[in-house]
């Protein structure tokens, strides 16, 4: 029994989710539960139901993951699922675990090793990624930042205009921007935001991510068009979604 503490089988795991469902609804108690371990390339689970059976994946990085912190996962996907409010220490417990360093250490390497990255050319139609960095580089950072992958993106974007991997140290910008019809400041803005994620990294504690911390919200306000970079983006948003969907 010592050995399930750690590794528990997938029927002890699927018999905490039947007493999660009993705790939300005793009425869909005999629900059949089917888990299974899942090799998602970061800390993923996913919980459906089909056919009158609710089928729950999780990611296998958390395979040797403690009973108690895999009872904690059961009632937020239970609760989720039925849209209740989940119970007072079950985020907790399940948190304490996947934000733990080992966890995080784990979770970069297994990106590195699984994940894929489309990479594009750096040099765009209008723009280019190398350029705009080498610059920005030099006069807001002394060139301290160390040079990741550029690229554009695969496809035209208006939602995400900019992305920064640190696990594959990788900086995408939307190829929506790559047009004379943005104007350069624009362009630099973005890829400065994903600098300031060098210079900043994500900060874990209480058991969330901080990705923009204050002394981030303080650097970005540096850039010196900051105001007509946010202004043109906001008003230009609707233009962008068009361009995506042609």
């Amino acid at each position: 029994m010592l050995n399930d503490l750690y590794n528990p089988k997938t029927e002890a795991i699927a018999a905490i989710y039947t007493e999660a469902i009993r705790r939300y609804d005793p009425r869909r108690a005999t629900t059949p539960i089917h888990v299974s371990f899942y090799p998602y390339v970061g800390i993923n689970h996913t919980i459906r139901v089909r056919d009158n059976q609710i089928f729950v994946r999780i990611g296998d990085l958390c395979r040797e993951m403690p009973i108690v912190c895999h009872r904690g996962l059961a009632f937020i996907l239970i609760g989720k699922l039925f849209r209740r409010k989940i119970p007072a220490g079950a985020r907790e417990a399940y948190a304490a675990y996947i934000n733990s360093e080992a966890m995080r250490e784990l979770t970069s390497r297994n990106k590195r090793e699984r994940g894929r990255k489309f990479v594009n050319t750096p040099k765009g139609s209008v723009y280019d990624l190398e350029l705009i960095f080498d610059n920005l580089n030099a006069a807001y950072f002394s060139g301290r930042i160390p040079k990741p992958v550029l690229t554009w993106s695969a496809r035209k974007t208006y939602r995400i205009l900019g992305h920064h991997d640190s696990h594959h140290d990788h900086i995408a910008i939307s190829r929506s921007l790559d047009s004379p019809d943005v104007p350069r400041y624009v362009v630099d803005y973005v890829m400065f935001h994903e600098m300031l994620h060098i210079a900043h990294p994500t900060i874990h504690k209480n058991g969330r991510r901080h990705n923009h911390t204050a002394a981030f919200k303080r650097d970005e306000q540096k850039f010196a068009h900051f105001g007509p970079a946010e202004r043109w983006i906001e008003q230009n948003v609707g233009k962008l979604k068009r361009a995506a969907k042609k």
